[in-house]
């Protein structure tokens, strides 16, 4: 079983990649100002699930196999782009741009968790992250890596989700004080949009 040495170390390192601005953190955000912290919440779920999914594979070695192959790496990547423009194209031309909030296509809490499991899953930059990363604290020699792999795993997806919730539900509690102001409603949702777009370039754009 994992060492209490080794979890000193790792809680700190994994507290800290969770403390830092990313992709799933700025989806969050964007999320929970576009329908609210009931949203942003889900979204940090929907996150977590393709965290798990991420390691599950990266304990499988099926990681190993994406960062060898560039194409299926790429392919996976590009798709990701596409459906975050996608979701920036649906903040920009929602009815809430032009009539306000009462005509605004806000999303359930389903649908921000299903975005978000895409979201995170399409970005293959995470998976090799994992792979990377979480072997540094295992260690043979204390029983089995595979379960050593995913309890390391639970800790950093579990503390990203309480991190990338609070966010969420921060922008949404935010952006319900924004409803009764029409002008700033709609800056919010055209902000939610530039995020998605932003999100979309970094993937593009960020070196393997």
């Amino acid at each position: 079983m994992i060492s209490a040495e080794t979890l000193l170390i790792f809680a700190p390192a994994a507290l800290a990649l969770n403390l830092t601005p990313g992709n799933d953190m700025l989806f969050c955000l964007g999320q929970g100002m576009k329908s609210g912290p009931r949203a942003g919440i889900a979204a940090s779920l929907g996150i977590t699930c393709g965290g798990i999914i991420h390691t599950l594979a990266a304990a499988l070695g099926l990681a190993a196999l994406l960062a060898s192959h560039p194409g299926a790496f790429e392919v996976i990547r590009w798709a990701g782009v596409a459906y975050l423009v996608w979701l920036a194209i649906k903040a920009f031309t929602s009815p809430g741009v032009a009539l306000g909030t009462e005509g605004a296509r806000r999303e359930t809490p389903g649908a921000a968790f299903r975005q978000a499991v895409v979201v995170n899953l399409t970005n293959p930059k995470i998976v090799v992250f994992v792979l990377a990363f979480l072997p540094q604290f295992v260690d043979p020699a204390r029983g089995s890596p595979f379960v050593q792999f995913l309890l390391l795993g639970a800790i950093l997806n579990g503390g990203g989700m309480v991190i990338n919730g609070l966010v969420g539900g921060f922008a949404g509690a935010l952006r319900s004080r924004l409803t009764s102001r029409i002008d700033l409603a709609r800056y919010a949702q055209r902000v939610t949009g530039l995020i998605f777009l932003g999100l979309a370039a970094r993937i593009a754009f960020e070196r393997r």
